[in-house]
Order: structure tokens, then sequence, then C-alpha cells
């Protein structure tokens, strides 16, 4: 019954996971359907390769930052 929701008036996204300041995972409310921004800024299928790269991004990022903050 979710999907048909989704099927006839789209998914309504909701961000689960904020990986950078410019790349986040949504999940959609009803579905439960997941999606993340690609390099364009476009929503793509939230693949396990996703998934590895998203989780590899958020580590060097949190590296970075925290490593900036203890700097400053």
């Amino acid at each position: 019954m979710k999907k048909l929701f989704c099927n006839i008036f789209g998914h309504h996204y909701s961000i689960s996971k904020k990986v950078t300041s410019h790349i986040k995972e949504y999940k959609c409310i009803h579905c439960q359907k997941q999606v993340t921004t690609d390099v364009r800024g476009n929503l793509s299928s939230l693949t396990p390769e996703l998934e590895d790269i998203n989780r590899t991004l958020e580590h060097i990022y949190q590296s970075r930052h925290t490593a900036t903050q203890q700097v400053a």
C-alpha cells in the first residue's frame, strides 16, 4: 500500500544521515527507499558501493574537520 502511495504521489524523502556538508543520505518516509546525492547533486539509489563511498567520505570529512578544530 505504501509503495502505491509513492507510485501515485512520488516519494517524500527526509534526511537520514549527513555524510558531509554537501552529501546526504535520504529515506522515503512511506516506502523506506534510500537514496543519496551523487557527484552532480542528483539523487541516486543507495547501492552498497555508494554506501561504502559515503562511509569513507564521512570518515575523511570528520578527520579533517576535527583536526582543523584542534589546531584553531
